[in-house]
């Protein structure tokens, strides 16, 4: 595992991006994890590539027409409706 793969400095720039606050042994922790991350993808790299084009098969049914539900078979298993339609959490 190669120690300057990812530098701590990395670590931080990229927990302020998802703004997330990360303690000091915490960075120790995803530094080293993101380097043996980084191990795997270099591993990828020696797998050889394969010359030739995939197979491709529709294995897709056809469409069918049918009939939809009602509004009040569609709303009969919800959790919550309000006023004929489904209600949901609010999100802010």
């Amino acid at each position: 595992m190669s120690d300057d793969a990812v530098s701590p400095e990395e670590v931080r720039h990229v927990a302020e991006l998802a703004r997330v606050d990360l303690a000091d042994d915490e960075v120790d922790q995803f530094t080293r994890q993101f380097a043996e991350i980084l191990e795997y993808f270099d591993a990828l790299d020696e797998v050889p590539e394969v010359e030739r084009d995939a197979e491709l098969a529709n294995v897709m049914r056809p469409d069918e027409e049918r009939d939809s539900l009602d509004r009040e078979e569609a709303l009969r298993n919800a959790r919550e409706t309000e006023d004929g339609y489904f209600k949901g959490p609010n999100v802010s």
